[in-house]
């Protein structure tokens, strides 16, 4: 029966059995469809996931200037790439906009240097990008950064198999020399026995013959004989210095913060490059190089009897400046010379009293720090932790300045550091101490301000060019200063300063200013070419003239430098008013300048001789100004500027020669206009030319003096 009912259907209980099953399932697929309905709610309400929708369905050919859409979404991607990293879908998609170049090739650096994956990068992206490479669109530049990202997230990549399936793809850029060493590091990652070819050994052997014996081609060959040592007959050393330098700097400090703030999950996901380790373990370094030691007394059996027999006051126990007068002479120096840098009375005690241990003490711990923090650290700790490093700079400027000098410590740390220094990482803090360096011999300032100088102004932004300008005319003023104070009259043997033993001659001293002065010309030429004459970039480059300009009347210096024909040509003929008038200022005070050290000259036997060719350019660029503002005689023949007549005449420019003239002058025309219609305003058609005329004229000079342009005024003065 039992079985005659099986085969009848099933029972009661378990039709009832069957239905709550099947209830059961179907309110387990409601709540997975509701669970996924609402995940994708939140997914369309991210601006993540909106920015990321943009830069994946953006057409070719969107522009970028005045894109406000594309403005904003980016600086979503920012946000939240340097907070808490990038997805693997997030780079792929940000990857492609950027090698693909759909909006152009500036947005595409922009976009690399925020690409901060927070698990791992996915390989096939990278694949994509890497054969964008092929297309010959992307700026050689833009190149070398995708390569240097490459290599940073090299050990986040998941897999490597269709990388080294395209090694011949990528092994064909070596020929770009300036994509040679970061290829070479990166074919070193990727090379494996089968990747050995004869015709890749050749191709590397005839690029050392071009280039030299340069350490990335040796390494990449030396792994080359590893695998195949029939292949490879080239002799390799048995010891090199690394090849390959690190290359990581725009990523790294942002991988570690992004490590550290995803704490386990980021590191288990993938086999970081960039731990965090153990401080103590590396080098036997210590943590807090920046942090200030507290000020405290010495604590020892011996300074404890010293202090008994002679009554040592510790500095730690002084609050007051009139304390410290009375216990000038028995004052106990703390522990920690550091600690000196935090206490406004450690301070003024080492100026008044000048204790040699105590500086060389203080220069040594300062010294340490710098070095350790700056340049020994290839962790990123510096750039890490900027907020430290950033309030110790501070107080090491606040500290100089209050003591009118630099420390030894600091600017042999920056002469080095100069030579590592990307022109962005404390810039502000850089540039004021690299102010505050002490006069340094014109033998040597070369290789060691110069030339690093010289790199950073030609490959930064106009904003670097700006600042670099100002902390030379800051450096220029420190020195003039410096000399017009502790010059002595009568001897000519200058101290540099009060805590060293280097003397310099007055003549050695002028080769120094007139090396920087010089050196700040060529850096300013060039400069207003590259940036197409810039007004912010004049205007330092007029603060700096404006000091030289009066190098003898107002600091004493027996010395006047003119300004190259590449800076003056491009003052005169700016269109903002203001740095024409600080032209004609500058031009003021040399020839007030000029005129004071040529009348010495004549009185005394001690005043400096001035060159004919200082005189010839001073009166060359005054005679040019005249008759280009005041005379209406541009282009005329022994002008400094000089065109071809016909082809002046095929410019159609009617009078050519008044087109730079006070009336003329682009940065002046406004006024003109503005000034005819106040004379005459009945008449409908404008006639500058009118304004020329005798009394005109010499009301409208009153008119532009009244507008603040003092510098003219001062040039051509009113009879």
């Amino acid at each position: 029966m039992a079985a005659k009912k099986n085969l009848l259907g099933p029972t009661d209980s378990d039709s009832s059995s069957v239905s709550d099953q099947s209830a059961s399932n179907r309110s387990v697929n409601r709540s997975l469809r509701v669970a996924e309905k609402e995940r994708r709610k939140n997914e369309a309400e991210d601006p993540l996931v909106l920015a990321l929708k943009y830069f994946s369905d953006v057409e070719a050919g969107t522009p970028v200037v005045g894109n406000d859409e594309f403005e904003n979404n980016l600086v979503l991607v920012e946000r939240a790439a340097y907070s808490k990293g990038l997805s693997s879908e997030a780079v792929a998609v940000m990857l492609e906009f950027a090698m693909s170049l759909r909006m152009g090739t500036s947005p595409c650096v922009r976009v690399l240097k925020c690409l901060i994956p927070s698990t791992v990068v996915p390989q096939e992206a990278v694949v994509r990008a890497v054969v964008w490479l092929g297309v010959g669109k992307i700026p050689i530049s833009t190149q070398v950064l995708f390569i240097k990202w490459v290599l940073t997230v090299f050990d986040m990549i998941d897999a490597k198999d269709q990388l080294r399936s395209i090694y011949g793809f990528i092994f064909s850029f070596v020929t770009e020399e300036n994509l040679c060493p970061f290829i070479c590091h990166l074919l070193y990652l990727l090379t494996r026995k089968e990747s050995v070819r004869v015709f890749r050994v050749r191709k590397l052997l005839e690029l050392q013959s071009k280039l030299g014996r340069q350490p990335f081609l040796l390494h990449l060959l030396s792994l080359y004989k590893v695998f195949c040592p029939e292949l490879v007959t080239l002799s390799v050393p048995s010891r090199m210095r690394s090849g390959f330098r690190n290359h990581n700097s725009p990523w790294k400090s942002a991988l570690i913060a992004v490590q550290k703030r995803n704490g386990s999950q980021v590191a288990s996901s993938s086999s970081l490059p960039f731990t965090i380790k153990d401080m103590s373990s590396s080098r036997k370094r210590k943590h807090g190089h920046l942090e200030l030691p507290v000020l405290s007394s010495l604590v020892n059996k011996q300074a404890q009897t010293e202090s008994f027999s002679r009554k040592l006051v510790p500095l730690v126990q002084l609050h007051s400046f009139t304390q410290l007068l009375e216990n000038m002479h028995r004052i106990e120096l703390p522990a920690q010379m550091g600690s000196l840098l935090g206490s406004s009375l450690a301070l003024q005690y080492l100026d008044c009293v000048q204790d040699e241990s105590a500086l060389l003490r203080l220069n040594f711990w300062l010294g340490y720090a710098l070095h350790e923090e700056f340049l020994f650290c290839g962790d990123g700790r510096a750039s890490q932790n900027s907020e430290e490093a950033l309030q110790f700079l501070d107080k090491l400027l606040s500290t100089q300045h209050f003591l009118q000098e630099a420390f030894s410590s600091s600017e042999a740390f920056l002469y080095k550091f100069l030579s590592v220094w990307d022109g962005s990482l404390l810039r502000p803090q850089i540039l004021s101490l690299l102010s505050h360096i002490p006069v340094v011999p014109s033998a040597q300032i070369g290789r060691l301000l110069f030339e690093p100088l010289m790199q950073l102004f030609f490959t930064s932004s106009l904003f670097f060019k700006c600042g670099l300008i100002e902390c030379l005319n800051n450096m220029l003023l420190k020195w003039l200063t410096w000399h017009s104070v502790y010059a002595l009259e009568d001897d000519l043997d200058i101290s540099l300063n009060s805590h060293t033993s280097i003397n310099m001659t007055l003549s050695g001293f002028k080769d120094s200013v007139m090396e920087l002065v010089h050196f700040v010309g060529r850096l300013a030429s060039v400069g207003l070419q590259l940036e197409g004459c810039h007004s912010l970039l004049l205007s330092f480059i007029l603060d700096f003239y404006e000091t030289v300009c009066d190098t003898f009347l107002r600091y004493g210096l027996p010395l006047v430098v003119m300004p190259p024909p590449a800076v003056f040509y491009p003052v005169l003929f700016s269109p903002d008013p203001v740095s024409v008038d600080r032209l004609a200022y500058i031009m003021y005070r040399y020839k007030v300048n000029l005129t004071s050290a040529k009348s010495q000259e004549k009185v005394t036997e001690q005043a400096f001789h001035i060159s004919r060719q200082t005189f010839r350019e001073f009166n060359n660029y005054v005679v040019v100004m005249v008759n280009c503002l005041w005379n209406s005689k541009m282009f005329h023949p022994g002008m400094g500027v000089q065109l071809g007549e016909e082809l002046l005449l095929k410019s159609n420019v009617p009078q050519y020669w008044t087109s730079f003239d006070l009336v003329n002058h682009p940065a002046f025309l406004s006024y003109a206009v503005d000034f005819h219609q106040r004379c005459w305003p009945g008449r409908k058609d404008v006639d500058l030319n009118s304004i020329k005329h005798s009394k005109p004229w010499s009301w409208y000079l009153e008119y532009l003096y009244s507008q603040g342009y003092d510098g003219l005024k001062q040039f051509v003065p009113a009879p």
